[in-house]
């Protein structure tokens, strides 16, 4: 998840196929199971920095927080069996804090669990060189670094389940402890002013909580985090789920939009 503040479907997603594009790359025909893959990577991370239990499933990955993490669901596979919607029903319905489903699938009806529900585009970007950014961006590696990310998350992503503020909550010190995980911050004149995290996993990459501080918006800090955190990723295709304000920044730096996800919240 790069940007999650949409709230209307993004209804340009284009139904790609090999068929009739032989020589586009082979990781757009892998971009669902891949995003799939890695969201489960990445909040099986975050669910082990915070110590949240957690339940695998073929059909999904549940990670279990409290009345402010809440419950977070991840679909793994685009046909859940009737055990695995039931077992899902039951979490979601016995959560004590916001219910977030993710189905980069777009094929399992969850309306019975009353959640509002939207669409997101998922976008790949094959491997190729990347430019550089035009202002700092640096890999996190100290605590008040991991705790002023955080801060721009919580505030860009106006995540307001987190308030008053935790630090360590929403990124724990030990997240970027766990396996192909890293932060990373833009600064502008010594002042940290974006934030982003990155996902490795199976040979792949892929975005999430890309933010910018509220006073250095339209100032190109997330095109300065994405390039910043994209460099490392460069010899990698990479994921995302864009919302439909970050879209044109994405295509600008070569992701196409290849299929859409649906995505289900309490709030």
């Amino acid at each position: 998840m790069a940007d999650t503040r949409q709230t209307t479907p993004d209804v340009r997603v284009e139904d790609r196929s090999r068929q009739g594009h032989p020589d586009r790359p082979a990781a757009f025909d892998d971009a669902v199971i891949r995003q799939a893959r890695n969201s489960a990577a990445f909040w099986a991370a975050t669910g082990n920095s915070r110590g949240h239990e957690m339940i695998r499933r073929r059909g999904f990955l549940a990670v279990l927080g409290g009345q402010r993490a809440g419950t977070r669901i991840l679909l793994q596979e685009p046909d859940p069996d009737a055990h695995e919607l039931a077992e899902l029903t039951e979490l979601a319905g016995r959560s004590t804090g916001p219910v977030d489903v993710e189905d980069p699938f777009s094929s399992t009806d969850l309306s019975h669990l009353g959640l509002r529900n939207w669409q997101m585009p998922i976008m790949v970007r094959p491997p190729g060189p990347v430019p550089a950014p035009a202002m700092e961006v640096v890999r996190v590696q100290r605590a008040h670094e991991l705790q002023t990310a955080e801060q721009i998350v919580i505030e860009g992503f106006e995540l307001t389940r987190f308030s008053p503020y935790r630090p360590g909550e929403v990124f724990p010190a030990t997240l970027t402890e766990q396996p192909g995980v890293d932060v990373f911050l833009a600064v502008l004149d010594g002042e940290a002013v974006g934030a982003g995290v990155t996902v490795v996993h199976d040979g792949f990459g892929s975005h999430y909580w890309v933010g910018t501080a509220s006073a250095h918006r339209s100032r190109g800090v997330g095109r300065a985090v994405m390039l910043g955190s994209l460099t490392p990723m460069a010899n990698l295709p990479v994921t995302l789920t864009a919302s439909r304000l970050g879209r044109p920044l994405y295509e600008s730096l070569g992701f196409t939009a290849v299929t859409s996800s649906t995505w289900w919240a309490s709030q």
